[in-house]
């Protein structure tokens, strides 16, 4: 134990737990799918990242603010699974005091930076399915570039004190944290000093960052959807919502662990099996699923990856690819292969009339 001057009590390390119930042994095996999982992880989002870097094609609001969820899932990724591995497979548990700390201030911003940037993408759904003759003027490359900045500043400024807030309290109890990484109401609950504060400010950030973000994030899919229900066509009505589905998911995959996490917190009692398994979850899953789930869905991106694993066979046999052997997508969205493709190269590209121009536009632009 390390005593100040003013006599807070803080340990020299806190002793991490991993996953109750499960021995040594058992904590060894499961190293291995962590570290495939986070190998995915990383691959997964930096592939999303230099793609939509390299392709001028997808400088648009909805690729940005994907490269921006992939940079923040990457890094999340890189916080907790790492030392998460290294506990598993070495038994070691102590993470210094100083150091969990950082950990947890970090898992806190970037969930919130997530959160941010989620509710962007909903408002550029929205507005592209609502409101599309205005996406291009609204949504600018300056536009997302403030929103970025504005979600990196809102995660740092409402989670900056949650270190200092913990500092002031003494630990003469137990060390031991029941997780395998270091969060705010963990750490909390390791104080025998009066922890008032910590509950009221805690409280007050996951209302105001998390509740916020999620309130209007389902506000602008019940818009979305009486747009979509409204449209006269059938078609044109799934090809619209079928835009949001890659988001809906990542939407799902974070805000219902989320959600779940808080109320087993608020309920009270000692850490239990369902608390940890539902962290591990919240923090884990997005990274994995998200690349996976926007790569199966955005065709641009796609398209991409296919290209680069089957580049070896030669731009000859990409350019015999038929509409029915690329899944759909056909030879004129592969035309970025070849820098000046001919007209007579390209298929006919003339909107559906019953649809309307405008619909074909935007759902051909966002697809």
């Amino acid at each position: 134990m390390v005593i100040g001057n003013d006599t807070l009590i803080h340990p020299a390390a806190f002793l991490l737990v991993g996953i109750p119930g499960l021995g040594s042994n058992m904590h060894f095996w499961m190293a291995f799918p962590l570290c495939f999982m986070y190998a995915l992880a990383t691959l997964g989002n930096l592939t999303i990242v230099l793609i939509i870097r390299a392709d001028q094609t997808l400088h648009e609001p909805m690729y940005l603010l994907l490269a921006m969820l992939s940079t923040i899932d990457m890094v999340l990724s890189s916080v907790t699974m790492p030392k998460m591995a290294s506990l598993f497979l070495t038994g070691r548990q102590e993470i210094e005091f100083n150091l969990c700390l950082t950990q947890m201030f970090l898992i806190h911003a970037l969930s919130a930076m997530e959160s941010a940037v989620l509710l962007a993408m909903s408002f550029d759904r929205f507005v592209a399915i609502c409101h599309p003759l205005h996406h291009a003027s609204v949504l600018t490359a300056p536009v997302v570039g403030k929103i970025g900045l504005a979600a990196l500043m809102r995660g740092f400024v409402f989670f900056f004190p949650l270190p200092f807030i913990l500092k002031r309290l003494s630990y003469c109890h137990s060390n031991t944290v029941t997780h395998s990484f270091c969060l705010h109401q963990d750490i909390m609950k390791l104080s025998c000093t009066d922890t008032t504060v910590n509950v009221i400010y805690g409280l007050f950030i996951i209302l105001s960052v998390m509740g916020v973000d999620s309130l209007f994030i389902g506000f602008s899919y019940i818009l979305i959807l009486q747009a979509v229900l409204g449209l006269s066509s059938r078609g044109a009505a799934i090809k619209a919502f079928n835009t949001c589905i890659s988001h809906l998911c990542a939407v799902l995959v974070f805000y219902v662990p989320l959600i779940g996490l808080s109320v087993v917190h608020r309920l009270g009692g000692p850490t239990s099996l369902v608390h940890v398994v539902m962290a591990n979850v919240y923090l884990l899953l997005p990274p994995v699923v998200n690349p996976i789930v926007y790569g199966a869905k955005t065709k641009q991106i796609r398209v991409r990856i296919l290209y680069m694993f089957q580049r070896d066979a030669g731009p000859t046999c990409l350019a015999a690819r038929t509409p029915q052997s690329t899944g759909g997508i056909g030879i004129g969205h592969l035309s970025w292969i070849h820098p000046h493709p001919q007209p007579a190269e390209l298929p006919s590209r003339e909107p559906d009339l019953q649809q309307g121009l405008v619909w074909t536009m935007i759902l051909r632009r966002h697809q």
